[in-house]
């Protein structure tokens, strides 16, 4: 098993959800009420559904993030409890509140809108480098930090320098600047992308492209492609894949988070680049069933069926 610290979000989740109301909402409209079907509670964040998705692996999970002394904090802390994640280097915020994610949930097809106040989740500056000495994880997994490159490359070079390999997923607001974002690769072993995303940093339109100029800066790329699947290499096997089944999506929040740590968690257990693609799929196929963040985050150990992948 490894060491494996995440960094990332964590916020509570409030799902507002119904059958058909949400769909016909217009926000900008004369004030009205509007009846629900259902208010449900739960926790996640990039950060959160990373490390749930380690620690059910069995891995030792520790996450870095921000929360504020209030009841949403105090939500993240029992599920991080719960899930058996180290929580040590969380931090309070003295100002602000926990972060807080409202998921506008159309319980027929999934589709969702989302509302985000990520609040203490909001910026990294009170991350100490130096605690990497002390967590000595064997992999850290970065997802957005908002967009700051000073506090990336401050805690990405102080990794590599401790021989801690990265894996890394990117925002919106780190894509929005491609050629900071690309300087970053240089620090990496892993990246993580979808199609339109991996357009906006290299040249290509085909995926096979893209991942193609991908893996001239990072040794493993992977470019998602939602319900095509996507492709993958590590400069010696390359994979095209599917999805891994056709199930009904209740609730999309946290699909990339799963695919990414679910890759993650695998590969670190000594299973082989193919099937942690496999399990990949599966774990990400398992949370989209399921209303929640993570609460779908599969063990590692269930048994994988077959589907569409092709070594290229």
């Amino acid at each position: 098993m490894a060491r494996i610290l995440s960094i990332g979000a964590a916020l509570q989740d409030i799902f507002v959800i119904d059958d058909n109301a949400l769909s016909s909402m217009n926000i900008g409209q004369a004030s009205k009420k509007i009846d629900i079907d259902k208010i449900t509670y739960g926790v996640g964040g990039s950060g959160v559904d990373t490390a749930v998705t380690f620690a059910r692996h069995g891995h030792e999970s520790i996450l870095f993030s921000n929360i504020a002394k209030d009841a949403a904090g105090e939500a993240v802390l029992r599920l991080l409890d719960k899930e058996g994640i180290d929580s040590s280097f969380i931090s309070y915020v003295s100002r602000g509140q926990t972060g807080t994610s409202i998921i506008l949930l159309d319980s027929k097809t999934g589709k969702k809108n989302t509302l985000v106040s990520l609040g203490a989740s909001k910026s990294f500056d009170n991350f100490d480098v130096t605690d990497l000495n002390l967590i000595q994880p064997n992999w850290l997994y970065i997802t957005t930090l908002n967009g700051d490159f000073r506090n990336l490359e401050r805690i990405m070079s102080k990794a590599k320098a401790a021989h801690i390999k990265i894996m890394f997923n990117p925002g919106p607001k780190e894509l929005a600047e491609p050629k900071k974002l690309i300087s970053l690769f240089k620090y990496l072993d892993i990246i993580i992308v979808n199609k339109k995303e991996a357009g906006s940093l290299v040249p290509g339109v085909m995926l096979a492209e893209l991942l193609s100029r991908l893996n001239n800066y990072v040794e493993t790329a992977i470019v998602t492609d939602g319900q095509m699947g996507g492709i993958a290499s590590n400069r010696v096997e390359t994979y095209r894949f599917g999805i891994y089944e056709d199930l009904k999506v209740k609730d999309v929040t946290g699909a990339g988070d799963a695919f990414g740590a679910g890759f993650l968690a695998h590969l670190t257990s000594g299973k082989s680049f193919r099937t942690s693609l496999i399990f990949a799929s599966a774990n990400a196929t398992s949370v989209v069933s399921k209303i929640g963040a993570n609460t779908g985050a599969l063990k590692g150990n269930e048994p994988l069926h077959p589907m569409p992948i092709q070594k290229i």
